[in-house]
Protein backbone atom coordinates (compact mmCIF):
# COMPACT_ATOMS: atom_id res chain seq x y z
CA UNK A 1 0.00 0.00 0.00
CA UNK A 2 1.20 3.31 -1.07
CA UNK A 3 0.17 6.31 1.51
CA UNK A 4 1.30 9.64 0.61
CA UNK A 5 0.88 12.53 3.39
CA UNK A 6 -0.39 15.94 3.34
CA UNK A 7 0.23 18.86 5.22
CA UNK A 8 -2.57 21.32 4.99
CA UNK A 9 -2.72 25.15 5.03
CA UNK A 10 -3.03 26.69 8.27
CA UNK A 11 -6.59 28.08 8.38
CA UNK A 12 -7.51 24.49 8.12
CA UNK A 13 -5.37 23.02 10.60
CA UNK A 14 -7.96 23.15 13.52
CA UNK A 15 -10.28 21.00 11.29
CA UNK A 16 -8.27 18.62 9.64
CA UNK A 17 -5.80 16.48 12.22
CA UNK A 18 -4.45 14.02 9.33
CA UNK A 19 -4.41 14.26 6.02
CA UNK A 20 -3.02 11.35 3.47
CA UNK A 21 -3.43 10.24 0.04
CA UNK A 22 -3.81 6.16 -0.53
CA UNK A 23 -3.30 3.97 -3.47
CA UNK A 24 -4.14 -0.05 -2.20
CA UNK A 25 -4.38 -3.33 -3.93
CA UNK A 26 -7.43 -5.53 -2.99
CA UNK A 27 -7.05 -7.04 -0.06
CA UNK A 28 -6.46 -11.26 0.74
CA UNK A 29 -9.98 -11.03 2.92
CA UNK A 30 -11.78 -8.62 0.89
CA UNK A 31 -12.14 -6.61 3.72
CA UNK A 32 -10.97 -3.13 5.67
CA UNK A 33 -12.23 -2.60 9.24
CA UNK A 34 -12.60 1.66 10.13
CA UNK A 35 -11.61 1.70 13.32
CA UNK A 36 -13.69 3.92 15.61
CA UNK A 37 -11.26 6.77 16.46
CA UNK A 38 -11.48 10.43 17.65
CA UNK A 39 -11.96 11.52 14.28
CA UNK A 40 -14.73 12.04 11.87
CA UNK A 41 -13.38 10.56 8.16
CA UNK A 42 -13.38 12.32 5.03
CA UNK A 43 -12.90 9.80 2.12
CA UNK A 44 -12.62 10.49 -1.84
CA UNK A 45 -12.15 7.32 -3.37
CA UNK A 46 -11.43 7.52 -7.16
CA UNK A 47 -11.36 4.22 -8.85
CA UNK A 48 -14.84 3.02 -7.92
CA UNK A 49 -17.38 4.08 -5.47
CA UNK A 50 -16.26 3.07 -1.70
CA UNK A 51 -18.62 0.54 -0.31
CA UNK A 52 -19.29 0.77 3.65
CA UNK A 53 -21.36 -1.27 5.65
CA UNK A 54 -22.11 0.59 9.05
CA UNK A 55 -22.38 2.59 11.12
CA UNK A 56 -25.67 3.68 10.21
CA UNK A 57 -26.96 2.50 6.96
CA UNK A 58 -24.85 0.80 4.12
CA UNK A 59 -23.19 3.28 1.46
CA UNK A 60 -21.61 2.88 -1.82
CA UNK A 61 -20.55 6.51 -3.40
CA UNK A 62 -17.00 7.89 -4.30
CA UNK A 63 -17.17 10.55 -1.64
CA UNK A 64 -18.14 9.51 1.96
CA UNK A 65 -18.34 11.61 5.44
CA UNK A 66 -18.18 9.27 8.85
CA UNK A 67 -19.17 10.57 12.14
CA UNK A 68 -17.43 9.55 15.10
CA UNK A 69 -18.35 6.03 15.98
CA UNK A 70 -18.44 3.38 18.69
CA UNK A 71 -18.14 0.09 15.97
CA UNK A 72 -16.15 -0.35 12.66
CA UNK A 73 -17.34 0.51 9.09
CA UNK A 74 -16.75 -2.58 7.40
CA UNK A 75 -15.39 -1.49 4.02
CA UNK A 76 -15.38 -3.63 0.54
CA UNK A 77 -11.54 -4.52 0.04
CA UNK A 78 -12.36 -6.70 -3.07
CA UNK A 79 -10.85 -3.97 -5.19
CA UNK A 80 -8.15 -1.35 -4.99
CA UNK A 81 -8.60 1.52 -4.11
CA UNK A 82 -6.91 5.23 -4.93
CA UNK A 83 -7.70 7.81 -3.26
CA UNK A 84 -7.74 10.35 -0.32
CA UNK A 85 -8.45 10.33 3.10
CA UNK A 86 -8.69 13.07 5.58
CA UNK A 87 -9.35 12.78 9.25
CA UNK A 88 -11.46 15.63 10.60
CA UNK A 89 -11.68 17.01 14.20
CA UNK A 90 -15.31 17.52 15.45
CA UNK A 91 -15.11 20.99 15.26
CA UNK A 92 -14.85 20.73 10.94
CA UNK A 93 -18.38 19.18 11.05
CA UNK A 94 -20.22 22.72 11.76
CA UNK A 95 -17.34 24.55 9.99
CA UNK A 96 -16.74 22.86 6.56
CA UNK A 97 -19.57 19.96 6.66
CA UNK A 98 -22.31 22.74 7.66
CA UNK A 99 -24.11 20.43 10.09
CA UNK A 100 -23.47 19.54 13.93
CA UNK A 101 -20.88 16.61 14.45
CA UNK A 102 -23.81 14.63 16.53
CA UNK A 103 -25.80 14.11 12.96
CA UNK A 104 -22.94 12.30 11.72
CA UNK A 105 -22.81 10.32 15.17
CA UNK A 106 -22.79 6.18 14.55
CA UNK A 107 -23.91 7.18 10.58
CA UNK A 108 -21.38 7.17 7.50
CA UNK A 109 -23.42 8.73 4.60
CA UNK A 110 -22.41 10.02 0.96
CA UNK A 111 -21.20 13.36 0.73
CA UNK A 112 -23.36 14.25 -1.77
CA UNK A 113 -26.22 14.04 0.78
CA UNK A 114 -24.36 16.66 3.06
CA UNK A 115 -23.12 18.87 -0.14
CA UNK A 116 -25.54 18.08 -2.87
CA UNK A 117 -23.91 18.39 -6.40
CA UNK A 118 -20.90 20.19 -4.79
CA UNK A 119 -19.78 16.57 -3.82
CA UNK A 120 -19.68 15.47 -7.28
CA UNK A 121 -17.88 18.37 -8.68
CA UNK A 122 -15.24 17.48 -6.27
CA UNK A 123 -14.87 14.04 -7.30
CA UNK A 124 -14.77 14.82 -11.06
CA UNK A 125 -12.08 17.59 -10.15
CA UNK A 126 -9.93 15.28 -8.20
CA UNK A 127 -9.97 12.41 -10.71
CA UNK A 128 -8.70 15.10 -13.30
CA UNK A 129 -6.02 15.44 -11.07
CA UNK A 130 -2.77 14.74 -12.91
CA UNK A 131 -0.76 14.09 -9.82
CA UNK A 132 -0.82 14.19 -5.89
CA UNK A 133 -0.35 17.75 -5.18
CA UNK A 134 -2.88 18.52 -7.08
CA UNK A 135 -5.06 16.16 -5.45
CA UNK A 136 -4.38 17.68 -2.12
CA UNK A 137 -4.58 21.70 -3.37
CA UNK A 138 -7.97 20.66 -5.40
CA UNK A 139 -9.68 18.95 -2.19
CA UNK A 140 -7.67 21.58 0.19
CA UNK A 141 -9.16 24.59 -2.28
CA UNK A 142 -12.66 22.87 -1.67
CA UNK A 143 -12.32 22.94 1.83
CA UNK A 144 -11.02 26.58 2.12
CA UNK A 145 -14.07 27.83 0.10
CA UNK A 146 -16.32 26.09 2.58
CA UNK A 147 -15.26 28.08 5.54
CA UNK A 148 -17.13 30.53 7.12
CA UNK A 149 -16.46 32.83 9.96
CA UNK A 150 -20.37 31.47 11.43
CA UNK A 151 -18.37 28.50 13.47
CA UNK A 152 -20.92 27.42 16.13
CA UNK A 153 -18.58 27.42 19.43
CA UNK A 154 -17.63 24.70 21.45
CA UNK A 155 -18.20 25.70 24.97
CA UNK A 156 -14.15 25.69 27.01
CA UNK A 157 -15.96 23.07 29.41
CA UNK A 158 -16.33 21.23 26.55
CA UNK A 159 -13.11 22.00 25.09
CA UNK A 160 -11.31 20.96 28.55
CA UNK A 161 -13.21 17.57 29.14
CA UNK A 162 -11.88 16.72 25.27
CA UNK A 163 -8.53 17.72 26.37
CA UNK A 164 -8.96 15.37 29.48
CA UNK A 165 -10.43 12.65 28.11
CA UNK A 166 -7.73 12.12 25.33
CA UNK A 167 -4.73 13.10 27.28
CA UNK A 168 -5.68 10.53 29.93
CA UNK A 169 -6.05 8.21 27.76
CA UNK A 170 -10.02 7.70 28.68
CA UNK A 171 -8.97 7.07 32.38
CA UNK A 172 -10.64 10.16 33.67
CA UNK A 173 -14.43 9.17 35.34
CA UNK A 174 -17.08 11.46 34.10
CA UNK A 175 -18.01 12.49 37.41
CA UNK A 176 -14.22 13.77 37.52
CA UNK A 177 -14.74 15.86 34.54
CA UNK A 178 -17.98 17.09 35.32
CA UNK A 179 -16.44 18.51 38.75
CA UNK A 180 -13.08 19.83 37.22
CA UNK A 181 -15.03 21.47 34.40
CA UNK A 182 -17.68 22.72 36.84
CA UNK A 183 -20.89 21.55 35.40
CA UNK A 184 -23.15 18.33 36.59
CA UNK A 185 -22.26 15.29 34.83
CA UNK A 186 -26.00 15.21 32.92
CA UNK A 187 -25.25 18.86 31.78
CA UNK A 188 -22.05 17.66 30.48
CA UNK A 189 -22.74 14.86 28.60
CA UNK A 190 -25.48 16.24 27.07
CA UNK A 191 -23.03 19.18 25.70
CA UNK A 192 -20.46 17.04 25.19
CA UNK A 193 -22.50 15.08 22.63
CA UNK A 194 -24.13 17.79 21.11
CA UNK A 195 -20.01 19.37 19.86
CA UNK A 196 -19.13 15.81 19.08
CA UNK A 197 -21.56 12.98 18.34
CA UNK A 198 -20.20 10.69 21.43
CA UNK A 199 -20.58 11.46 25.35
CA UNK A 200 -17.60 11.59 27.37
CA UNK A 201 -18.10 7.72 28.49
CA UNK A 202 -18.36 6.83 24.93
CA UNK A 203 -15.28 9.21 23.87
CA UNK A 204 -13.31 7.45 26.68
CA UNK A 205 -13.87 4.42 25.13
CA UNK A 206 -12.61 5.73 21.86
CA UNK A 207 -9.87 6.92 24.16
CA UNK A 208 -8.85 3.50 25.56
CA UNK A 209 -9.28 1.65 22.32
CA UNK A 210 -6.82 3.95 20.76
CA UNK A 211 -3.91 3.30 22.99
CA UNK A 212 -4.26 -0.13 22.43
CA UNK A 213 -4.51 -0.07 19.17
CA UNK A 214 -1.07 2.26 19.28
CA UNK A 215 0.31 -0.63 21.56
CA UNK A 216 -0.65 -3.59 19.54
CA UNK A 217 1.30 -1.81 16.27
CA UNK A 218 4.78 -1.19 18.44
CA UNK A 219 7.29 -3.43 16.93
CA UNK A 220 8.01 -4.35 20.65
CA UNK A 221 4.18 -5.21 21.86
CA UNK A 222 4.36 -6.60 25.00
CA UNK A 223 1.97 -9.35 26.06
CA UNK A 224 -2.05 -8.90 25.90
CA UNK A 225 -2.45 -8.43 29.69
CA UNK A 226 0.13 -6.14 29.98
CA UNK A 227 -1.17 -4.08 27.12
CA UNK A 228 -4.98 -4.07 29.33
CA UNK A 229 -3.03 -2.58 32.06
CA UNK A 230 -1.69 -0.35 30.52
CA UNK A 231 -4.70 0.82 29.22
CA UNK A 232 -7.02 1.10 31.75
CA UNK A 233 -8.74 -2.09 31.50
CA UNK A 234 -9.80 -4.09 34.42
CA UNK A 235 -7.59 -7.18 32.94
CA UNK A 236 -7.01 -8.86 29.83
CA UNK A 237 -10.40 -10.55 29.27
CA UNK A 238 -11.90 -6.70 29.95
CA UNK A 239 -10.01 -5.54 27.10
CA UNK A 240 -10.90 -8.14 24.17
CA UNK A 241 -14.57 -7.74 25.21
CA UNK A 242 -14.32 -4.02 24.38
CA UNK A 243 -11.66 -4.85 21.61
CA UNK A 244 -14.30 -6.70 19.63
CA UNK A 245 -17.20 -4.61 20.48
CA UNK A 246 -15.55 -1.91 19.04
CA UNK A 247 -13.93 -3.58 16.34
CA UNK A 248 -15.96 -6.34 15.48
CA UNK A 249 -13.72 -8.77 15.81
CA UNK A 250 -11.00 -10.70 17.99
CA UNK A 251 -7.47 -8.40 18.84
CA UNK A 252 -5.53 -12.06 17.06
CA UNK A 253 -7.87 -11.43 14.05
CA UNK A 254 -7.18 -8.31 13.98
CA UNK A 255 -3.63 -8.77 13.88
CA UNK A 256 -3.73 -11.50 11.51
CA UNK A 257 -5.86 -9.59 8.59
CA UNK A 258 -5.37 -5.98 9.27
CA UNK A 259 -1.89 -5.72 10.82
CA UNK A 260 0.05 -6.82 7.96
CA UNK A 261 -2.19 -4.06 5.57
CA UNK A 262 -1.30 -1.13 8.19
CA UNK A 263 1.95 -2.25 8.42
CA UNK A 264 2.46 -1.85 5.29
CA UNK A 265 1.07 1.47 5.03
CA UNK A 266 4.58 3.39 5.26
CA UNK A 267 4.53 7.22 4.02
CA UNK A 268 5.84 8.13 0.33
CA UNK A 269 9.58 8.98 0.66
CA UNK A 270 9.80 12.56 0.11
CA UNK A 271 6.07 13.43 1.13
CA UNK A 272 5.49 16.29 4.26
CA UNK A 273 4.37 14.86 7.21
CA UNK A 274 1.13 15.39 8.15
CA UNK A 275 0.21 18.71 10.00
Amino acid sequence: MLLVRHAVPAPLRPFVAVAHGYRAPALPTGLHRGLPSRHLTLVVELAAPLRVNGPGSAVAAHAVVGGLHTRAALIDATRPQDGLQYALTPLAASALLGLPAAELAERTVDLADVLGRAADRLVEDLAAAPGWAERFARLDAALLDRLCGDVAPVPPEVREAWRLVHGSGGRCRVEELAAHVGWSRRHLSERFRLATGLTPKQAARIARFEATRRLLLDPRRPPLAEVAVRCGYADQPHLAREWRALAGCSVGTWLREEFPFVQDSAPAEGAPSPA
